[in-house]
């Protein structure tokens, strides 16, 4: 093969796989990114409150099962979602906490007066330093996380009823009742 033929076929060759990855990649869900944290304990925290500015630690919630639920006023996403968030509340199946992710206090304690507030409390995370830890992409986004502070499953983007029925109500059950420590 003489050497003008193979120079042509290299930027031919690295095309054609640039496509096929990108190909590839289009077809993936990115709501089933998976998380390294699924079934260990929820990383360490320590944060104020939105609305009282006490303070809730993980150790502070260790014992009850709970929800928590990545949220900020500048999220679209999260605005459609709240109604599901609001419905879950108030059927009283799990304490659903928010965490009120990279967001201004006044602007997260107006969209709750203009919305609702369905969270038994709500975390402040200003900086995003917590949603790190617990490896959240943007919101919204959900924690299950059983009564020995271990994370059993995550939702990545809005609640649905779809994904409430099929995936965290089956949760809740199996986990329930798991406290051990």
């Amino acid at each position: 093969m003489n050497k003008t033929v193979l120079k042509a076929l290299i930027p031919l060759v690295l095309f054609l796989s640039l496509v096929f990855l990108l190909y590839n990649g289009l077809g993936k869900d990115t709501r089933l990114l998976p998380s390294a944290l699924i079934n260990k304990p929820t990383p360490e925290f320590s944060l104020p409150t939105l609305l009282t500015g006490k303070t809730i630690s993980k150790q502070s919630l260790k014992g009850q099962m709970y929800l928590l639920n990545v949220w900020a006023s500048w999220c679209p996403n999260c605005r459609q979602e709240h109604p599901m968030v609001t419905e879950l509340a108030r059927q009283n199946i799990i304490p659903v906490y928010g965490l009120n992710y990279k967001d201004e206090a006044e602007d997260a304690k107006a969209w709750l007066n203009q919305f609702g507030n369905p969270y038994t409390d709500i975390l402040v995370d200003r900086q995003g330093l917590v949603g790190i830890d617990f490896g959240v992409y943007g919101a919204p986004e959900s924690f299950l996380v059983d009564g020995d502070g271990i994370i059993r499953h995550k939702i990545v983007g809005e609640l649905t009823p779809q994904n409430i029925q099929n995936e965290l109500l089956p949760m809740i059950e199996k986990y329930r009742n798991t406290v051990k420590n």
